[in-house]
């Protein structure tokens, strides 16, 4: 009676950590999916619609540089948000970090919505802009990092890869949704309706995820990893630099692979459509790369974390590296010789497929790579670093290679594959993760599991993941 008792309290256990599993899943990629789309409406209202309602209208130029230099701003605010928001991270906990950040963003985001213009509160507009912006960004700082240690923190031995990979797909599915949300608004909505109050729209439509993204978010436990740290560090941040920071070094070499969305998206943009460059790519070839490109993105990205957990985080990260920094020469090269299907495909393989190997695994192989006690400080402040320094690159691409220049897609082409050899390079040289049990993860003399027990386990794991879904229909 005692034994069969105490099978019944196992198989309760098991089903109740697979649930949290799942619930810790369905909310990093609901709260990723949130931070995102508001980071990218915002990014698409600062090139459509704000530099005419935010800034003074006698200078179109200025008010397109100052409306763009709002965007960026959001960028500066993440390592601040990474300090600050990775420390709550570490002592107060996983959920309570993620709730902040899911909180600011979204209100700031709503805020945006109804902020007065230029022309009916003068200068003030343009601050407060600012202003929300910085929080946007301070928010999306901790978003990553402790989505990503969450659901790893959950996640069973062995599936730790395909978990995490999730919070990734939340952040291109945001892009789609944003994309799903603007687009036929600036393009069916007359543009006095649309420039009045249309706009506002996607920016208020925050709310409904917000609201979803909080209940899901309350229901998921505290990580055991978390719960079981008995003596959680006043200081996670000087913890994370002085035991550290070889790995943090290593996550900001491989956070440079943002180059890449960088290149697609931003550069890769300005050459084919602006017209000092003579392309003369139509708009709308560069409205569908992102959305074509993440609808790929989120269907591989599963795979690749799954992957990830068969052969190792390294292979793929650093195989996607170098090979999309290949492709960008071809991508560029395709702009070069004006032919659109060429680019709209090379941009394809190279940001919606190869990009991936790495975009999949990190969310996985950064945390692996510290300690619980300092995990989301460490990876917050070395990927937000990183991802600032590659929001430099697109002025210094425009300042080596300007409009009139020879050779440009060999010149860009020549840096991206630079940096994407500093990220593969930067992953090779770490140790691998995907064996190591959760307790030694940032241990320097953690010892793997036998390569036979971790495919038993992971086999189970995969084969309670089929019998868990087939029970739910």
């Amino acid at each position: 009676m005692e034994a069969k008792s105490q099978g019944t309290a196992g198989a309760h256990d098991a089903h109740h950590h697979r649930r949290q599993t799942k619930k810790a899943t369905a909310s990093g990629w609901i709260g990723s999916l949130l931070e995102y789309y508001d980071f990218f409406i915002y990014a698409t209202a600062s090139a459509l619609i704000f530099p005419q309602l935010f800034f003074p209208s006698g200078n179109p130029k200025a008010a397109i540089i100052a409306s763009l230099a709002t965007y960026g701003v959001g960028y500066i605010a993440r390592p601040i948000g990474a300090f600050i928001l990775g420390h709550l991270g570490d002592t107060k906990g996983r959920k309570t970090v993620l709730l902040l950040c899911m909180f600011m963003m979204g209100i700031s985001t709503m805020a945006v919505g109804l902020l007065p213009t230029y022309g009916q509160i003068g200068m003030l507009a343009p601050l407060l802009l600012v202003v929300l912006r910085l929080i946007q960004g301070f928010a999306v700082a901790g978003e990553i990092s402790g989505a990503s240690s969450m659901i790893l923190e959950h996640a069973p031995f062995g599936r730790r890869g395909y978990y995490a990979s999730f919070a990734l797909q939340g952040v291109q599915f945001g892009q789609i949704l944003a994309a799903a949300v603007f687009l036929p608004l600036a393009y069916f909505m007359p543009d006095s309706a649309f420039n009045s109050w249309g706009w506002r729209i996607p920016f208020l439509l925050s709310a409904g995820v917000l609201v979803a993204g909080y209940i899901i978010r309350r229901e998921v436990d505290e990580t055991p990893a978390f719960a079981e740290e008995t003596d959680v560090p006043k200081a996670p941040v000087r913890e994370a630099f002085k035991y550290g920071w070889r790995d943090m070094i290593r996550v900001v070499c491989m956070a440079l692979m943002n180059v890449i969305p960088v290149v697609a998206t931003i550069f890769g943009a300005a050459y084919a459509v602006q017209a000092s460059y003579g392309i003369g790519f139509h708009k709308s070839v560069y409205l569908w790369i992102p959305v074509v490109g993440n609808i790929v993105a989120v269907a591989l990205i599963p795979f690749v974390g799954s992957l990830s957990d068969r052969i190792g985080r390294k292979v793929p990260l650093a195989v996607g590296a170098v090979v999309s920094g290949v492709l960008s020469f071809g991508y560029l090269y395709a702009i070069s010789i004006h032919n659109v299907p060429l680019a709209f495909t090379m941009s394809i393989l190279m940001w919606g497929v190869a990009y991936q190997g790495y975009n999949a695994v990190f969310p996985s192989f950064y945390p692996e790579l510290f300690p619980t006690r300092s995990r989301v400080s460490a990876m917050a402040i070395s990927q937000n670093i990183g991802t600032l320094i590659t929001a430099l690159l697109p002025a210094l691409f425009a300042t080596v290679a300007p409009p009139g220049s020879n050779n440009i897609p060999v010149t860009v082409g020549s840096i991206t594959l630079g940096v994407t050899i500093i990220a593969a390079l930067a992953a090779w040289s770490a140790r691998e993760t995907y064996r190591i049990p959760m307790s030694q993860l940032g241990e320097p003399d953690a010892v793997p599991i036998n390569k036979a027990e971790y495919d038993r386990l992971r086999g189970e794991s995969v084969a309670d993941d089929k019998l868990s879904r087939a029970a739910a229909l």
